[in-house]
Formats: C-alpha cells, structure tokens, sequence
C-alpha cells in the first residue's frame, strides 16, 4: 500500500471532524468516535459517510 501517511495529518472524520487512526491490515481509516470505517480505494481514502462500515461493539 502506498498510502501517504503524511496526509493522515490532514485527514478528519467526515461526520464528527475527529481524527482518523490508520488500520492498514483492512486498508480503513478508523473514527473510533463514529464507530466507522472508511474504505482506502486504490490508495485514495473514501470519506464519505454512506461509504463507511460500521463498527460493532466489542464485547
């Protein structure tokens, strides 16, 4: 994967604005706020909410 990890600086959640944690193993950026997952399509992040998986809670 060639994503720029410098843009993860940039980058916020569409829906609360907060930071988003890389999950390189899904190929996801992660809101831990929103519970979403946003998808990385050809390295390109897709920030759109009806995009997004939801997170089920653990445990």
């Amino acid at each position: 994967m060639a994503f720029d990890i410098k843009l993860m600086e940039i980058l916020a959640c569409p829906a609360c604005k907060g930071k988003l944690e890389l999950d390189r193993e899904n190929n996801e950026l992660i809101c831990k706020f929103d519970r979403l997952a946003y998808p990385i399509e050809n390295d390109i992040p897709v920030l759109l909410e009806n995009e997004a998986r939801r997170i089920e809670s653990e445990g």
